[in-house]
């Protein structure tokens, strides 16, 4: 009894992470590398993600007050429209360049090039606002690709770690602890990091997807009522 609480207490001692990863079957090695790298590469479009929505957020404010502060349009185009850095600034460039362009051949003193502009300052800022989500959304289906697949990965993992332990018992013809614990812990950690790559996947991926609708929605909100201001502009010409 003794030698057997001794034996079950180095076994215990043994089963650290690395020792648990050394001694896997290739196919659990395999398993759990991939999940280590989808982990890895989540956590890296998580923080670009978070850092860069906030950086959007902050530049939206400050171009949103220089739009409302007053002054010339034009002037705010020739200062920021020319390399815009940000999609709100995306939207405003496109349409004051589709404004300039038909400025230019005189189209706004015509009622047809004043209807056809304005149906072509409202696509123009709709693709631009379109490009710009489809852009921020990037990489966005890997993670909800990880957070949805992950634990099956790491349960296929398991069930062939568990395959192994009873295979162990058939060839030893023993069925204490020490023979089928380590198959067992090797089994369970290849859940574990299912779990470890997938839950933070999904919780970011329902956080970002939630910001970005909110982005998005500004960028239309910011496009409608510059369609209104441009709108206005264009019945004063005429």
């Amino acid at each position: 009894m003794e030698q057997a609480v001794v034996d079950g207490a180095m076994a215990h001692s043994q089963l650290t992470l690395w020792s648990l990863f050394i001694s896997a079957d290739w196919v659990v090695k395999l398993v759990m590398l991939i999940l280590l790298v989808a982990s890895v590469w989540c956590w890296a479009i998580i923080f670009d993600k978070v850092w860069r929505m906030r950086r959007l957020q902050q530049s939206a404010n400050r171009f949103e007050d220089e739009f409302w502060s007053g002054g010339s349009l034009e002037d705010l185009y020739d200062r920021v429209g020319q390399r815009p850095v940000d999609p709100m600034t995306a939207v405003f460039s496109a349409a004051m360049r589709e404004w300039r362009r038909s400025s230019a051949k005189g189209l706004i003193y015509s009622e047809t090039g004043r209807a056809g502009l304005h149906d072509r300052l409202e696509r123009v800022m709709q693709v631009t606002v379109a490009r710009e989500i489809e852009r921020l959304e990037r990489y966005m289906t890997f993670l909800a690709s990880v957070g949805s697949t992950a634990p099956f990965v790491g349960l296929f993992g398991t069930v062939w770690g568990i395959m192994n332990s009873f295979q162990s018992i058939a060839v030893t013809k023993q069925t204490n602890l020490a023979v089928v614990a380590p198959g067992i812990a090797e089994a369970l950690f290849a859940t574990a990091l299912g779990l470890v790559a997938a839950i933070p996947a999904v919780i970011a991926y329902n956080k970002l997807s939630n910001d970005l609708g909110r982005y998005a929605g500004r960028l239309e909100t910011f496009a409608g009522e510059f369609i209104a201001i441009l709108s206005r502009q264009i019945e004063e010409t005429g």
